[in-house]
């Protein structure tokens, strides 16, 4: 009965032989225990207060006189929180962690190009002052887009190490949305528009979010998958 037990278990456990499935279950277990870890929670108390000392920048009266330069800073803090959460969520271990947590940003900062897209123009006044809200800042836009990548993904039969691109452009976009939540509510279509979300909602749920993706990745076995990718339970 040896090829249906875990070595590395059975070496963790004073050399007692555990079976598999118990191995892969308690295996589960911790990966999920690690996405409250000490670490983690203190990375998302940073970006907590990230938000705060962001946000304070961005309302200097030196900013707020120069409409070009408030655009860029507030679109490179859209990034760099889309960034941060998915570094929170895969921990930054070697080489190509750091590939993805820069397209999270990327990702998290490239969605503002709509606001140019439905002006039909260039000019930044056009891009702020537009009629209703572009395409990508549609929250019920999120879930459909996820989903539709990961049925492209499997219709592609991508690799395994692709499995959480879904999970990072969920990441990415609805950072964007709740931040920008904080001015306009969320956008809800066909159901409307919500109330303007309090700041300190804002401060929270992006600080909570990184957690909460992580534990739907347990959830749906995501995790299982790019810990196998990372060659380690991912300690988030």
């Amino acid at each position: 009965m040896r090829g249906f037990h875990s070595k590395l278990d059975s070496a963790s456990m004073g050399g007692v032989a555990v079976p598999l499935n118990l191995a892969v279950e308690t295996e589960k277990a911790q990966a999920l225990l690690q996405t409250f870890s000490s670490a983690s929670l203190l990375a998302s108390a940073g970006l907590g207060l990230f938000c705060l000392l962001a946000d304070h920048v961005l309302q200097a009266p030196f900013v707020l006189q120069h409409v070009w330069l408030r655009a860029l800073l507030d679109n490179g803090v859209h990034g760099l929180i889309g960034l941060w959460s998915w570094a929170i969520v895969i921990g930054l271990r070697k080489k190509s962690d750091f590939y993805e947590v820069a397209l999270a940003g990327f990702l998290a900062s490239i969605i503002d190009l709509d606001h140019f897209y439905l002006a039909g123009s260039l000019s930044l006044k056009a891009a702020l002052n537009l009629p209703h809200r572009p395409p990508l800042h549609c929250s019920t836009v999120i879930p459909v887009l996820c989903f539709s990548l990961r049925l492209l993904m499997w219709a592609l039969r991508l690799k395994d190490s692709w499995c959480s691109l879904p999970w990072m452009l969920f990441v990415a976009l609805a950072s964007h949305h709740v931040r920008d939540g904080t001015r306009h509510g969320l956008w809800l279509w066909p159901l409307g528009h919500t109330p303007p979300i309090s700041y300190w909602l804002y401060v929270t749920i992006t600080a909570t979010l990184p957690h909460l993706c992580s534990v739907l990745m347990y959830l749906t076995g995501t995790r299982d998958m790019i810990s196998t990718k990372h060659g380690v339970a991912i300690d988030v």
